[in-house]
C-alpha cells in the first residue's frame, strides 16, 4: 500500500523528534516495508491504520516500537574488515603497551545493532591477544537504540545466512555450536560482551573513559547539528590518546575540529583527539 504524502511526513517528523534521524525523499518503500510488518504483528488492518492510530494518540510503547522497526540497520561479521585489521595490527599493539601498568582497556560499540560488530571485535581479541582476557580488566560494551536488536544480541543465535557474511569459516568452527540449522555463540565470546540499550541523542549515561569507540555508520542519518552533538558527547568520554573509529562514508571534517585523523595503509577514518 503506497503511503500518503502526509503519512510519509508524520513519520518522518516522528523519527526526527524521537532519535533526530533524517529520512530523505524517496524512502516512502522503506516505512512501507517496515512499518507494513508492524503493523500487521500488532493487529492493525494496515499501515495507514497504525499510522492514523499514532497520530491521533500518544502511546509510548508503540511509538518505541516505530522508532525501533525504523532504526534496525544493517550489520554483519567483521564489516569492511579493515578497521578490525586495523585494530588487530596497530590499535590494540598500541594500547597494550601504553596501559600495561594499569591493564586496563575499554571499548564501545556504540551502535551494535544484532551484536555482529561487538562479537566480531571480541572474538579477534580471544584470539589474538589472549593476555587480554586472561590477565587484563577488559571491558567491551555494546549499545544501540533497539531494544529488539539488543535482545536478539544477547540472545547470540545466528541463522546461516548472519554467519555466512562476514565470519571466517574457521571462527566459526571455534566459537560457535550448531543447534538445527542456527549457530549459537559460545560463552567465551559472549560472555566478554555488555550490553545496554542507549539513544545517541538523548543525555548518555554514565560511561567508563574509552580506548577505543566504535560509531560506524551512524553519522550519516543525522543533520549537521545533531552530528556536533554526537562528537561533543564523544569527546566526553574518549580518553585523550583513544581512537575513535568511523564508518568509511563519514569524517568529523568540517564537523568537530577536536578530532585529527589518523593515517594509516588501511585508509580506516579513524580519528584522535587532536593534542
Amino acid at each position: 500500500m503506497t503511503l500518503s504524502s502526509s503519512e510519509f511526513d508524520y513519520i518522518r517528523h516522528l523519527l526526527k523528534n524521537e532519535c533526530a534521524i533524517v529520512l530523505e525523499n524517496g524512502k516512502e518503500y522503506l516505512v512501507d516495508l517496515r512499518l507494513g510488518i508492524l503493523a500487521d504483528n500488532e493487529g492493525f488492518s494496515s499501515i495507514h491504520s497504525l499510522i492514523g492510530h499514532l497520530s491521533k494518540r500518544s502511546e509510548p510503547d508503540l511509538v518505541k516500537k516505530v522508532v525501533d522497526a525504523m532504526t534496525t540497520n544493517e550489520t554483519l561479521f567483521f564489516r569492511d574488515h579493515k578497521p578490525f585489521e586495523l585494530l588487530q595490527k596497530h590499535l590494540l599493539p598500541e594500547l597494550l603497551q601504553n596501559r600495561a601498568s594499569s591493564r586496563e582497556l575499554n571499548i564501545w560499540s556504540a551502535a551494535s545493532s544484532t551484536g555482529q560488530e561487538p562479537y566480531s571485535i571480541a572474538m579477534l581479541i580471544h584470539q589474538h591477544f589472549p593476555q587480554l582476557v586472561n590477565q587484563w580488566n577488559l571491558q567491551i560494551l555494546a549499545s544501540d537504540i533497539s531494544f529488539t536488536c539488543l535482545e536478539y544480541a544477547r540472545e547470540a543465535v545466528y541463522n546461516q545466512f548472519e554467519v555466512n557474511r562476514g565470519l571466517p569459516i574457521q571462527l566459526l568452527i571455534r566459537y560457535f555450536e550448531q543447534k538445527d540449522t542456527r549457530w549459537q555463540l559460545k560463552p567465551e565470546i559472549k560472555n566478554m560482551v555488555k550490553f545496554q540499550e542507549l539513544n545517541l541523542i538523548q543525555t548518555w549515561p554514565f560511561l567508563p573513559k574509552m580506548d577505543i569507540i566504535f560509531l560506524r555508520n551512524v553519522l550519516i542519518y543525522f543533520d549537521l547539528d545533531v552530528k556536533k552533538k554526537i562528537l561533543e558527547n564523544v569527546r566526553k568520554v574518549l580518553k585523550p590518546d583513544g581512537y575513535l573509529i568511523l564508518g568509511s562514508a563519514e569524517t568529523t571534517l568540517l564537523i568537530d575540529s577536536a578530532f585529527e585523523r589518523v593515517e594509516t595503509s588501511l585508509n580506516v577514518n579513524c580519528y584522535r583527539l587532536a593534542t
